[in-house]
């Protein structure tokens, strides 16, 4: 399954990057069905690669540095069950190691073609590597990806000819990735309407050892608008992602519900296009598709770090270390919250972990509650005679100093006025009242004076960053 890519791999994805369309609509996913979306700017169309030296703005939010010091994802296989990949683009030509085209179109048997651009961004999210002249880098750069093509495009040609996305054509590709090795199976997908072939699908891939995640719905391209359960995020052993937006907040933009189980950057995406090179992704609204994304790429770090756990366990180290507002709480927008990647795969899965429940321990996480701190009034007057005996103690050693302070000054005065006298005794003697006055004006011009002490004020200059488009 390592097939590395060869001549006929670059020669059908050349074609690729002439017939591909920009990313503007999803396929629909049959009736009520959707797939989440984005668009692609003017500049990120195939045949004009373009590279940016920015980086993901996601990154940051998602811990990735810190991830990065304990693993990149190496030794984790994820499947993209989506439009294919496009192996030409540099980021991606040695992440993908293997997959398969289950649209039968006559492309590229591996699923190396991507006409539609939804799949090649979703594996750049997860794995791109680095390369020189670009910033762009996957949340596990170390992942290796597999391409489950399921559907060509949602154009009326694709319809028409059996090519655009199916629930059954989903299943098979979950299928296969579970049968191929992978861990984590990224479904950037989403269907309104239930489907036996993708619930068993799912359960198959998780008895495997896979992870399924999934997309929990956009409303802007979903046939039914309203507010309920998206298949197959919904389904037992699946994660149902939502989209937060640039401020990390969980907008309408996406479908909620009961079935939401996290939430991760869906907005500003910076990722790998078809037939080009970076482009940014959805800037004017989140989209659940690279939220899925993300949260495929969290996960992947999460197994590498722990390969000897189950796939219940990696989504709850997910879901248990998920930024929220109460940690005993999961909402129906932003589910357990957002994903802390680095936070999951530290976590220490004991009896005290509030949120979810614990698969490791078996405690219902309904179950588990804070620790209680009281706090007792005392009714007794002590600490108010302890400050009093303070302040007591404090206006003595003040009044002791002042008292030393001014012998000190009487001695060094004396002594002056002794100087002086020996020296008027060895002159003639003077008119007495003005050289009295003179040597008066000369002790108190001797005696006079202070210090002065200042503060140095020191301005810190903050770093000012910006992210060109």
């Amino acid at each position: 399954m390592r097939e590395r890519v060869g001549r006929r791999v670059i020669a059908a994805s050349a074609i690729t990057a002439l017939l591909a369309t920009a990313l503007v609509t999803a396929p629909v996913l049959g009736p009520g069905g959707h797939l989440a979306t984005a668009w692609a700017a003017d500049e990120c169309q195939p045949g004009n690669p373009q590279f940016t030296l920015e980086t993901p703005p996601a990154l940051d939010v998602l811990q990735a540095r810190d991830a990065w010091q304990r693993t990149d994802g190496t030794g984790i296989l994820v499947a993209i069950v989506d439009s294919g990949i496009d192996v030409t683009n540099p980021h991606l030509t040695d992440a993908v190691v293997g997959g398969i085209n289950l649209v039968g179109d006559g492309t590229h048997p591996n699923g190396y073609t991507d006409y539609h651009g939804h799949g090649t961004t979703i594996a750049g999210q997860i794995a791109a590597r680095e390369i020189p002249g670009s910033g762009v880098v996957g949340l596990a750069p170390g992942a290796q990806l597999l391409a489950v093509r399921v559907f060509r495009g949602d154009d009326d040609e694709s319809v028409r000819n059996g090519y655009s996305v199916t629930p059954e054509r989903i299943a098979a590709g979950i299928r296969y990735a579970a049968d191929n090795g992978a861990q984590i199976i990224n479904v950037s997908l989403s269907d309104s309407n239930p489907s036996e072939a993708l619930e068993t699908a799912v359960a198959y891939a998780t008895a495997r050892g896979s992870l399924v995640v999934a997309s929990a719905g956009n409303r802007a391209t979903a046939t039914v608008t309203t507010d309920s359960p998206r298949y197959p995020g919904a389904y037992p052993g699946a994660l149902a992602v939502a989209a937060t937006d640039a401020s990390g907040v969980v907008t309408s933009d996406s479908i909620h519900g009961n079935h939401v189980d996290l939430a991760a950057p869906g907005a500003n995406v910076l990722s790998t296009a078809t037939g080009a090179g970076d482009c940014f992704y959805s800037t004017d609204a989140p989209s659940t598709s690279w939220a899925t994304g993300y949260v495929s790429g969290a996960a992947a770090l999460v197994a590498a770090a722990h390969p000897h756990e189950t796939p219940q366990q990696w989504a709850y180290r997910l879901t248990a270390t998920g930024i929220r507002g109460n940690p005993d709480t999961r909402t129906a927008t932003a589910g357990w919250g957002i994903i802390q990647p680095y936070d999951a795969m530290r976590l220490l899965p004991g009896d005290s972990v509030r949120g979810p429940d614990n698969p490791t321990t078996g405690i219902r996480g309904d179950t588990v509650t804070p620790d209680v701190v009281t706090i007792t009034p005392r009714n007794d007057d002590m600490p108010f005679v302890i400050v009093h005996e303070v302040l007591v103690v404090l206006v003595v050693m003040a009044a002791g100093l002042l008292g030393t302070l001014g012998v000190i000054a009487v001695l060094r005065a004396r002594k002056r006025a002794a100087e002086a006298t020996v020296e008027r005794a060895e002159q003639p003697e003077p008119d007495t009242i003005d050289d009295d006055l003179q040597f008066a004006a000369g002790t108190a011009a001797s005696t006079a004076g202070a210090a002065r002490t200042g503060l140095l004020d020191r301005a810190a200059r903050a770093p000012h960053s910006g992210l060109g488009d």
